[in-house]
């Protein structure tokens, strides 16, 4: 299934993002969250008196008893690296257009636009229980030729019964990611129970590696966060084990929605105290709408 480039145009010519980009959500980025993160040393220039103590090198004094001032060159350009969830339970709702790894598809390839708009470079990382394919940032209309011919395919994915695990998927993301870069996650976060202090540990393993990091939290707000199912017997497949359950959703409703978002409102804390980007991100909205709404909010914020 090619993807509908009529979907991206509003992207393409977006007039918030042709005449603001430089305040906002690509360029903004480089100034002001951040500001020095693409800054690499060039040379040494001799201190000049009266001038800041601030970038002396005091090691270098230590050598040659002279004073020197390090000289840095900032980079213009982002790197970026895309990272999709693509286990079975992204598939959801099963038999529909409108998924979540659709969804999450077609954000990305938004972004690749506004990113090679801008001269940015951009990658793209794919995993499941761990990473099926990682292509390192880059700038080049080559680039985003084989990202969106991967994103193409990954929009034929069907395969069930491929299970989750983030947590190692973040931390191996975390160590072969080694400029600091904008990481971008799509995922419903729906690991196993038992291990989201491990999720959470990855998360925090990004940011320790001074990754700056936005988590597109993708679900389908109706059905897996409100429980919103008619008073009548369902047969409930989950669709990364193969579990099957035959219930009346009134059954365990009430449960559900105490379990589910005791563990959100976890998630959202913990990337509140990690300083990570949590954006909620409902299929039913469109990805239009949830990207330019961050969008927005990233450009008034940076101003």
């Amino acid at each position: 299934m090619p993807i509908n480039q009529n979907q991206l145009e509003p992207f393409k010519n977006l007039e918030l993002i042709a005449k603001k980009v430089v305040e906002g959500f690509i360029t903004g980025m480089h100034k002001s969250p951040f500001h020095g993160f693409s800054v690499e040393f060039a040379e040494h220039r001799i201190y000049n008196k009266g001038e800041s103590t601030k970038h002396i090198d005091w090691k270098l004094f230590a050598r040659t008893d002279k004073l020197f001032i390090k000289r840095y060159e900032e980079e213009t350009n982002l790197r970026c690296q895309i990272v999709i969830d693509d286990s079975s339970s992204m598939l959801f709702p099963k038999d529909s257009e409108n998924t979540k790894l659709n969804f999450s598809i077609y954000a990305a390839a938004a972004l690749c636009e506004l990113l090679k708009q801008q001269r940015d470079a951009f990658g793209l990382t794919i995993f499941q229980n761990k990473i099926t394919q990682h292509l390192p940032a880059k700038g080049s209309t080559t680039q985003k030729r084989i990202i969106f011919d991967v994103l193409e395919k990954l929009l034929e994915e069907k395969e069930m019964n491929k299970n989750t695990s983030a947590e190692s998927a973040l931390n191996e993301i975390a160590e072969i990611i080694h400029k600091r870069s904008l990481v971008i996650i799509f995922s419903d976060m729906f690991d196993n129970k038992s291990k989201h202090e491990e999720l959470f540990s990855a998360l925090q393993h990004l940011k320790f590696r001074k990754h700056e990091v936005i988590l597109f939290h993708v679900t389908d707000k109706k059905k897996e966060l409100d429980f919103e199912f008619e008073n009548r017997p369902y047969h409930f497949i989950d669709m990364e084990s193969g579990e099957e359950l035959k219930l009346n959703p009134s059954q365990v409703k009430e449960q559900y929605i105490q379990s589910i978002t005791k563990y959100k409102e976890e998630l959202e804390l913990k990337c509140g105290q990690y300083q990570i980007d949590f954006v909620e991100a409902d299929i039913h909205e469109g990805f239009e709408k949830v990207l330019y709404a961050y969008i927005v909010k990233r450009n008034l914020m940076s101003k």
